[in-house]
Parts: structure tokens; C-alpha cells; sequence
């Protein structure tokens, strides 16, 4: 009898050793599949705008999201009645990420500025995010995470380019450093919430805010078009379901269980893989200066997060 004891305990032991491996290991894929998915916005966000006014384009593209995540939330059993504070926090959340840096970066693309340098100036977002994360969340931004930072920002420089002789729009750069902020302080907001909202429950209150953005300045300031072509069809429901409903989701996960600073910094690897993207898929050229920009990018990101 004492063996068969001694015997459940080792069972119960392995299984719990088992469990704890298997869940890192399944958040780390998290990461990459990330990456891909929200450097594929990239390559639609322009046939988007060429179809349609951002604003509408984003209006539209959140009322759908903002149906699916609440069909989610009655199949998993999430009830949307939530606290007063919580509703806010969610809805202001919104706001920051799909309101102001999405539209930000839409608008600024739409009246020409080059798609290059307005992910550049985006991708300063780690960097931002490890000079506020500390002040504001108490986190301690080590020495490895600032050399992993620079890294990150130097190979993201090298794949995006400076096209020095390019006219780049003052309202277009105006756009994408409010987008710059609004990302910034979307990451850091959402990690400073108190509330443990189911993911599908939090996400959409943060499309409804969203949307609601957007159909405001519809109403009161754009002058809004949707030409429903095959493209913007296609382009649309990619970003709808694999970048809102997909990487979004990621992304609200894992800046829930990690720290703001280590999880934004996989932001540098972006350009790099939206790169490789449009060789792939678009035929654009990669030139050895991208590779080795990534190749640096790809180091620093892993001298940021690794533990």
C-alpha cells in the first residue's frame, strides 16, 4: 500500500513537471506567429486606402470585428456585462490602439506618406515603451533589453531605408507620431489594467471603441467612400480576421503575461518580415542590406526577451 502511494505521488509529480513545460513552450510560439501576422498588415493596408478612405475603412473593418468578438464571447459563455470601470478601461483602450494608431498610420499612407518611413517611425515604439515602462510600471529596464532596443532599431533602420529625397506630408508625419504615441501608450495602459476580462470579452469593448472612433470622424470631419472592388474585399477580411482577430488577440495576451518592455520588442522584427513578404508574395526587391538589417534585428530582439 505505501508503494502504491509512493507511485500516484511520482505519477502526479511527472504530470505537473509534464504541464509546466508544455505551456512555456506553447507561449513562445505566440511570438512568431504574432510577427507574421501583423507584418501581413502591411502588405493590404495599402490596397485598403486605395479603395477607400481610411476612416471609413477602419470604421467598417471594426463593426464586423466588434460582431465577431461578441459572437465569440456567447459561444464561450463570456457574459459582456462587465464593471462601469472596466467597460471604460477596455473601451478607452480601444481608442488608443485601433482609433488613433491605426488611423494615424492609415491616414498618413493615404495622403503619401511612404509606407518605409512611417513603419520606421512606429517602430520606435520599444524604445518609447522602455523610457515610460519604468516611471509608470515600475519595471526595470535592464542594460541587455536597452543594447537588444538599439539592435532592434538599427537593423529596423537598415531594412526600411531612408529615402532622403522622398516629400514626406507634415500631416502624413504629424499622423504617424500620434500613431507613434497612441501605440506606446495603448501597450502600457493595457498593461497597467487591473481588470481580468476574458480576452474575447476585452477585445470587444476595444473594437466597439474602435469603431465608434472612427464612425465619429466619418460623421463630423472625412468625407467617406468604399469602393467594394474584389481587392478591397480580399485586402479587408485579411486584416478582419487575421490581424484583429488574429494577432491582435496574441498581442493582448502576451503583454498580459509579460512585461510591456520585453514584449514590444519583438516590434523590430516587423519590418524585417514585412520585407521578406513583399519579395515573397509582391515581388518587391530584398537587397543584402535588408538581410543583414534583419540578421542585427533578429539579435537584438533576442538580447531583449531572452531570460
Amino acid at each position: 500500500m505505501l508503494n502504491f502511494h509512493r507511485q500516484i505521488k511520482l505519477n502526479l509529480r511527472i504530470k505537473c513537471k509534464l504541464n509546466l513545460f508544455r505551456k512555456p513552450k506553447m507561449i513562445r510560439i505566440y511570438p512568431f506567429i504574432f510577427i507574421l501576422l501583423w507584418s501581413s498588415a502591411f502588405i493590404t493596408t495599402k490596397p485598403i486606402v486605395d479603395n477607400s478612405d481610411p476612416f471609413s475603412a477602419l470604421a467598417f473593418r471594426f463593426f464586423f470585428v466588434a460582431i465577431g468578438f461578441y459572437l465569440f464571447s456567447l459561444y464561450s459563455k463570456n457574459s459582456i456585462i462587465i464593471k462601469k470601470e472596466n467597460l471604460i478601461e477596455s473601451v478607452f483602450s480601444g481608442i488608443l490602439f485601433h482609433g488613433l494608431y491605426l488611423g494615424g498610420v492609415f491616414y498618413s499612407i493615404s495622403i503619401g506618406m511612404p509606407a518605409g518611413i512611417a513603419a520606421l517611425i512606429v517602430t520606435l515604439q520599444p524604445i518609447l515603451t522602455n523610457i515610460l515602462s519604468g516611471p509608470i510600471l515600475n519595471e526595470k529596464v535592464t542594460i541587455k533589453q536597452w543594447l537588444g532596443a538599439i539592435l532592434g532599431f538599427i537593423g529596423a533602420t537598415l531594412v526600411l531605408g531612408l529615402d532622403l529625397g522622398t516629400d514626406i506630408p507634415i500631416l502624413g508625419f504629424i499622423a504617424t507620431i500620434v500613431a507613434l504615441i497612441a501605440i506606446t501608450s495603448s501597450t502600457i495602459w493595457q498593461k497597467k489594467l487591473s481588470n481580468n476580462l476574458p480576452l474575447s470579452v476585452s477585445n470587444f469593448y476595444q473594437a466597439v471603441g474602435g469603431c465608434l472612433f472612427h464612425a465619429l470622424i466619418v460623421i463630423f470631419i472625412a468625407e467617406p467612400y468604399i469602393d467594394f472592388t474584389k481587392t478591397f474585399f480580399i485586402a479587408m477580411s485579411h486584416q478582419i480576421f487575421l490581424v484583429s482577430f488574429g494577432a491582435f488577440t496574441i498581442l493582448m495576451f502576451l503583454i498580459k503575461k509579460n512585461s510591456a518592455s520585453k514584449t514590444v520588442s519583438i516590434f523590430f522584427l516587423i519590418p524585417a518580415v514585412s520585407a521578406f513578404m513583399g519579395w515573397f508574395f509582391l515581388d518587391e526587391i530584398l537587397t543584402k542590406i535588408d538581410l543583414v538589417g534583419f540578421f542585427i534585428a533578429t539579435i537584438g530582439v533576442y538580447i531583449a526577451t531572452r531570460k
